[in-house]
């Protein structure tokens, strides 16, 4: 952002430097990147001055040149040779002396002047013509001068020549309230405890109502403000010096008059404006409102636009039942309602425009103007009449004209103030330094921050709605701060910091990393994906996905209009996006978030998945490639859970809509994982057609249940003991259920329980057989044959009871 040093010191007053500025700038937030003087004449003319030809007769080996000696102020006249044809005795010129430096029009290259002989005559200066000044494009002759200065006199006096400085600030998102002159001069006024000036808008006043256009919002939520008036009578033309000057210091240029003045007011006060031709506005009615899909509209630039049915318009009655559009609201106007030479009426336009929605249009359109810059942002909400007055009376006093109605405001629903609650103790704890409850209300009243229902340790802070970025508690005390000066405050002998929120007991950043690490090992890649969606993907799952789908208000496509419910489909895409790449061995993992709508309620949940398909390790010559396994999957998932401190986990079979035969693990009754091998149809839906495992964990979940304290036992003095039972038992019965079984069975010796062997066989009709083989031990003694033989007794009956099984032996 380009702010001018001139026009800053109209708003307040500045007697220090444009580097002292710059320095007090870059303390409070706004970097300042660069400092640049800047001359209405680049280079100011340092060199040039005021002369008068003496004697002009014609060269003797050139036609087309003459001899001059010209009186520069100097003791002796100058010797020049010029090629102008209506040099003359007695001319009051402009000469370049020698070493002067130029830069002419057009030119990238600065002309140095040297002394110089041409065609064998001594040259030792330059009698200019306009462009050769850089004041102009004119190279038809000298510049012959109408002036009773002296000669000698330099030709900065003569031009009027002006200097300022250009102070560049690298202005964050978050600093929207300082895209402006005044919005910086509102950053020195608190730190330097100077007042600021605002133009005077005292002398505005309705002319007549000849020209009354009423404002329409057909979409309050995208425009919360609109604010007009018309002026009639006035003239378009080329703007003055004055305005030329600043606009070109920032580096705007110059269009006419009326366009110059929107410019201005929108970099003096940060308020975009939009001059239209009153006469094009058919119907004498302005409608702020949507238009069909594919409207086209054609822009300033000349290039048709098709519009979407989301993007706001200034639109005209037009034919009184469709309107037509004028200019894309807070981003660019139209080609034909514009402000030409013909115009001699305007409606004035002063807004403030949804931030979500201008930012929505600009993008789709890739428009970038200084409008829209601050439009996205926000803007103030309270400045819109403000702007419009000033605007008008800058209007009246370059262009003419009279104000020819009353100033239109349609603000329905007026944007309130954010209440923040403050504790005294919070603003020292941060800053580091207690400060004096004066200082604090005298920074923050500084900022426009006004302080409600104090009491000896506490207070709300009122803060206007065009400070967006403050509206917690840390935000204002680092208000409080940054006028204050960071370095005013003392470093502590002993270090320390402060914050206002917990640190949770375990850093979920390095439990993440940790995961990461191990599935990395393991040779896995980790992706990052859009978290949002094509609906029709969760359609087809509905069923089985929690709550309902999150759909975007203002989404740019129809393929990405929702957010994801599930990270399935994203890590999908990127299988399917591989294999046509002919990448067909992958292992891939995410950390992302699903969101789903449960009643009012959104939800938004943080997930890991995992995805194998293809080979599980390459051919080689010590080993052949072999396909990916459940078990390749199952083991992976074990090892995160293991990681993440769950021991114990329950399994029921997997949810059959998404898996072709999975499981879906619990633990304490609450689901943390399931994986799989997904159903060929969910991948075939993109257009994949081998097998694919998935796994999902409740990452949050995992989280919550991970244990940092490491817990030591003793390692037994005393031997194992490993038994095995053969059990014929119906098809329907799981492994998981066995070992539950044995688990509640015998509680004090078995120590773990493993299937070693299955076997179904025509012999064995809706039954199958499971080798199972027991270890147990006891801490305080080696295990006797009896005692043994008792515990097996009790599971071979649990399991005949529960199970029907048949004991083999």
């Amino acid at each position: 952002m380009k702010i001018s040093y001139k026009w800053l010191k109209d708003l307040i007053e500045i007697s220090e430097t444009p580097d002292e500025i710059g320095k007090l700038l870059t303390a409070t937030g706004l970097e300042v990147e660069a400092i640049e003087e800047i001359e209405s004449i680049k280079g100011g003319l340092q060199g040039v001055v005021v002369g008068e030809v003496l004697n002009c007769e014609k060269h003797p080996e050139a036609d087309r040149l003459s001899l001059t000696t010209v009186d520069v102020g100097v003791e002796n006249p100058l010797s020049i040779v010029c090629g102008a044809p209506n040099v003359a005795a007695g001319q009051k010129v402009i000469v370049a002396t020698v070493g002067a430096v130029l830069y002419p029009a057009g030119s990238d290259q600065p002309l140095v002047l040297k002394k110089s002989k041409i065609r064998g005559a001594l040259s030792e200066g330059m009698i200019c013509a306009e462009d050769e000044l850089g004041t102009g494009t004119s190279h038809d002759g000298i510049l012959v001068l109408d002036t009773d200065l002296p000669n000698g006199t330099p030709a900065s006096e003569y031009f009027g020549i002006s200097s300022d400085y250009l102070i560049e600030i690298g202005l964050t998102p978050n600093r929207a309230d300082a895209a402006s002159h005044f919005g910086v001069a509102r950053d020195l006024k608190a730190v330097l405890n100077r007042p600021i000036t605002l133009p005077s808008v005292e002398n505005f006043a309705v002319a007549n109502q000849s020209l009354p256009i009423p404002v329409e919002i057909r979409n309050p939520e995208a425009a919360p403000r609109f604010t007009g008036l018309t002026i009639s009578g006035i003239q378009v033309g080329e703007s003055p010096d004055w305005l030329k000057t600043r606009l070109q210091t920032i580096g705007i240029r110059s269009i006419n008059n009326i366009a110059d003045i929107t410019n201005y007011v929108c970099h003096e006060l940060g308020q975009p404006m939009h001059a239209y031709d009153a006469a094009k506005v058919k119907g004498g009615k302005v409608i702020v409102t949507t238009l069909a899909e594919g409207t086209p509209f054609v822009t300033l630039d000349g290039v048709e636009r098709k519009l979407s049915a989301t993007d706001l318009m200034v639109c005209n009655a037009g034919d009184g039942t469709t309107p037509e559009p004028m200019c894309i609201a807070g981003v660019f106007g139209g080609l034909t309602s514009g402000v030409s030479a013909e115009t001699t009426s305007i409606f004035l336009e002063s807004a403030y425009f949804s931030p979500a929605s201008v930012r929505k249009t600009a993008q789709r359109f890739s428009l970038k103007t200084d409008s829209s810059f601050r439009f996205e942002r926000s803007t103030d909400p309270n400045m819109p009449v403000f702007a419009l007055k000033r605007a008008a009376l800058l209007i009246q006093e370059i262009a003419g004209g009279k104000i020819s109605s009353e100033i239109v405001d349609v603000y329905p629903q007026p944007i309130g103030d954010f209440k923040v609650e403050m504790k005294y103790r919070n603003i020292s704890r941060l800053i580091g330094k207690e400060l004096e409850k004066a200082e604090i209300s005298r920074i923050l009243a500084a900022l426009d921050i006004t302080i409600e229902n104090e009491t000896e340790s506490t207070f709300t802070a009122i803060v206007p709605p065009y400070r967006v970025d403050v509206q917690r508690e840390a935000d204002v005390i680092e208000e409080i701060l940054r006028i204050y000066g960071f370095g005013q405050v003392e470093l502590s002998e002993a270090m320390s910091s402060d914050f206002l929120s917990d640190f949770p007991v375990n850093d979920p950043e390095k439990l993440r990393l940790r995961i990461s690490e191990l599935l990395a090992g393991n040779g896995f890649n980790e992706m990052i994906n859009n978290s949002l969606t094509k609906p029709e993907y969760q359609e087809s799952l509905k069923e089985s996905l929690l709550g309902e789908p999150v759909k975007i208000l203002n989404y740019l496509s129809e393929d990405l209009s929702v957010m994801r419910q599930t990270l399935l489909f994203s890590g999908l895409e990127v299988i399917g996006y591989n294999i046509n790449r002919r990448q067909r061995d992958l292992k891939l993992f995410e950390f992302g978030k699903t969101y789903h709508k449960s009643g009012d309620k959104y939800i938004e949940k943080e997930r890991l998945s995992v995805f194998l398909t293809g080979n599980a390790q390459q051919e080689s010559w010590v080993q052949k490639s072999r396909e990916v396994t459940f078990h390749d999957l199952a083991g992976i998932a074990s090892q995160v859970l293991s990681a993440m401190k769950i021991r114990e986990v329950e399994k029921q079979e997997a949810d059959k809509a998404i898996f072709k035969s999975g499981l879906t693990l619990f633990v304490n009754k609450k689901q943390v994982a399931t994986l799989g091998l997904l159903q060929p149809g969910v991948a075939k839906k993109l257009d994949i057609k081998v097998p694919v495992y998935f796994a999902d964990f409740d990452w949050e979940y995992l989280l919550r249940q991970y244990d940092s304290a490491v817990q030591y036992k003793e390692v037994s003095k005393f031997p194992e003991v490993r038994r095995d039972l053969s059990l014929v038992i119906s098809k329907k019965t799981t492994f998981e259920e066995l070992k539950q079984l044995a688990y509640r069975t015998e509680r004090q010796l078995l120590r773990t329980v493993n299937v070693f062997d299955v076997y179904e066989g025509a012999n064995l009709e809706g039954k199958k057989s499971y080798s199972i083989s027991f270890i147990l031990q006891d801490d305080q003694q080696t295990l006797t044959d009896k005692v043994i033989d008792k515990s097996m007794q009790r599971l071979i009956a649990a399991y005949e009871r529960e199970f029907e099984a048949v004991i083999r032996k």
